[in-house]
């Protein structure tokens, strides 16, 4: 259980996630990963990252239950800060991040994949962000960079799911394969990209870096300041707390 790095293949590093049962991640998970990625980006052998999930989903977000133990904001500012920096771990990091998705990703998912430079997903791979019915807010500067923008909005109005197929045609995943054929297809895009010059690839990850609209840190940030107010003003944890009680 935990982060786990492996090389599967020349110039590849395999960064892996496994929290069961659905990997949401507590505060520690979220930490590891940064690290872990931003390992991987460091190793001059390495040109491509694939990031996967073991299990039954990629990702479910933050662990609610850790926060819901909480009497104070320690694991909610702890979550804001592992999720900011995990997010940006896989935006900084020095090669491209192909996201292998299985499952649901969700939340935290979101801002995982957002940040990712491409998207490979299983046919039963859905996207969502269910901050809203979590008392949370955020990520919404990720999913913006999934869909347009007047989808990104009711999406996340309404807390529902858009599929890996729906994001295809959207243009922000890059292949929809069977769940048995993901890690494979993954691999499949890691290696033509570990193919080019190590050097070069790393210049071509930090200019369209430098040449995004949208500043993805300071968006983020912008956010988690309003999931901060929402905590201090009691809504969120009344919403929170009937997290696992719906009928």
């Amino acid at each position: 259980m935990g982060v786990s790095t492996a090389s599967p293949g020349k110039g590849i590093c395999l960064v892996t996630v496994d929290y069961p049962p659905v990997n949401a991640l507590p505060v520690q998970g979220w930490y590891d990963l940064a690290d872990a990625l931003r390992a991987a980006g460091r190793d001059p052998e390495v040109r491509c990252v694939v990031l996967a999930a073991a299990g039954r989903g990629f990702n479910a977000g933050v662990d609610i239950k850790e926060m819901q133990r909480d009497t104070g904001h320690a694991a909610l500012i702890g979550a804001n800060r592992g999720c900011y920096e995990a997010f940006s771990a896989v935006y900084e990091c020095e090669v491209p991040v192909v996201a292998a998705v299985n499952g649901f990703c969700l939340g935290g998912g979101i801002g995982l994949v957002g940040n990712a430079d491409a998207i490979v997903a299983s046919d039963d791979a859905t996207f969502g962000l269910p901050e809203l019915d979590r008392g949370a807010l955020g990520a919404a500067t990720h999913l913006a960079r999934l869909v347009p923008q007047h989808l990104m909005r009711a999406l996340y109005y309404t807390s529902r799911t858009a599929t890996a197929a729906e994001l295809h045609a959207h243009g922000s995943v890059w292949k929809v394969v069977a769940r048995d054929e993901l890690l494979d297809a993954a691999m499949e895009l890691a290696g033509e990209i570990a193919r080019k010059d190590g050097y070069l690839i790393r210049l071509a990850k930090t200019a369209i870096n430098g040449i995004d609209p949208v500043d993805v840190r300071r968006s983020y940030r912008f956010e988690q300041g309003f999931t901060f107010e929402a905590n201090l003003s009691g809504v969120a944890d009344r919403v929170r707390d009937t997290f696992g009680k719906e009928a």
